[in-house]
């Protein structure tokens, strides 16, 4: 059924950029924005008076993405450009891809919850197209579990109005449920 709405659903950049600006402009002061190379968040500063999700390329999939990453930021790290993360580009060593999948946990689960709300395509990310890296079965587990503990824990409160606008716009009437996740 699910593959069924995928195929008719159309996912606009400007509809994803309206839905999130809606749900979170006034109680976060906070917008997502389209489009750059690279994707960050940034924090009001001098030049602007609110903050800014921005995702790259125009691509859904990334501004899903960095919307999971503000949700598991929380108050404090949201006033840090990119939440103070880390960033190393891609050619990351094996020791450095495993850190890289250790923080990337919870944001990609939040991403295939976000992904399947809207009845979009999901893909584990390992970011390091350099290193040729793909996303370990280890990696891939540790997220499907994270999904599994979200739907039967709760969701992070920001998290889970974002999840229930997704699901009004392009599941209506259909919840998310634990059985819409699975490794193939």
């Amino acid at each position: 059924m699910l593959e069924n709405i995928q195929n008719t659903q159309s996912h606009e950049i400007s509809d994803i950029i309206e839905l999130f600006n809606r749900t979170f402009s006034q109680t976060h002061n906070t917008r997502l924005v389209c489009c750059e190379p690279e994707p960050i968040y940034r924090p009001v500063d001098n030049e602007c008076s609110f903050n800014r999700i921005v995702f790259a390329h125009g691509f859904f999939s990334s501004a899903l993405h960095e919307i999971a990453h503000w949700c598991v930021a929380g108050k404090e790290r949201r006033k840090l450009e990119d939440f103070g993360y880390w960033y190393e580009p891609d050619g990351r060593s094996e020791e450095r891809q495993a850190e890289f999948e250790r923080v990337e946990v919870k944001p990609q689960a939040l991403e295939w919850i976000f992904s399947v709300a809207s009845n979009h395509q999901f893909h584990f990310s390992a970011d390091n197209l350099e290193g040729d890296a793909k996303p370990s079965k280890e990696f891939m587990e540790k997220v499907l579990i994270q999904v599994h503990t979200y739907l039967n824990n709760g969701l992070p409160k920001d998290a889970e109005i974002w999840k229930q606008a997704l699901t009004q716009k392009y599941r209506p009437n259909i919840p998310v449920k634990p059985t819409d996740f699975m490794i193939t």
